[in-house]
């Protein structure tokens, strides 16, 4: 399985998969009269994220390390998200952005040396292998399954099918 085969596909399934939970979400706030800001800053525990940059972290990881993994110039982006639709819009940008990712792009990633960073202020080497099954991948999933996990425990009626993005 080649790197684009591992990485490009499950960033847009589970992407394409934020999209229609936020979207679920923000129907349930209209049909239960609950203020957006509400469900957009709740958190599972008092030390963990809230929902927009648990979605705004899952956006990242996914096109930085598409960038990471090709040696390109790894992108930043503001998080100013307020509201679900700024938050879609976010997720939108960042599927056409990993959609333009070409297979051949990927070529020789399993032995690039990919350096990123770890909290404020370290950084961490590792090959593209390591990087993207032991880190990228696991970190895209844990903030896409945290940010799920918020939104159903305020009620949402989701279930797995939607965080798969079968609809």
């Amino acid at each position: 399985m080649s790197f684009h085969d591992a990485a490009v596909p499950a960033f847009l399934q589970i992407l394409g998969a934020l999209d229609g939970i936020l979207e679920k979400a923000e129907a349930h706030c209209k049909a239960k009269n609950i203020q957006p800001e509400v469900l957009l800053s709740a958190r599972l525990y008092p030390d963990m994220f809230p929902l927009t940059p648990q979605i705004q972290t899952v956006c990242d990881f996914a096109a930085k390390t598409c960038a990471r993994l090709t040696g390109g110039e790894v992108p930043t982006t503001a998080d100013t998200e307020k509201s679900f639709e700024e938050l879609r819009q976010r997720i939108a940008r960042t599927i056409d952005y990993v959609k333009a990712y070409k297979p051949a792009q990927f070529d020789g990633a399993e032995s690039r040396d990919v350096t990123f960073p770890v909290g404020p202020s370290n950084q961490m080497t590792l090959k593209g292998q390591q990087y993207l099954t032991g880190f990228a991948l696991p970190n895209f999933y844990f903030h896409a399954a945290i940010a799920h996990g918020i939104l159903r425990h305020n009620g949402v009626e989701i279930g797995k099918r939607d965080f798969l993005g079968v609809r």
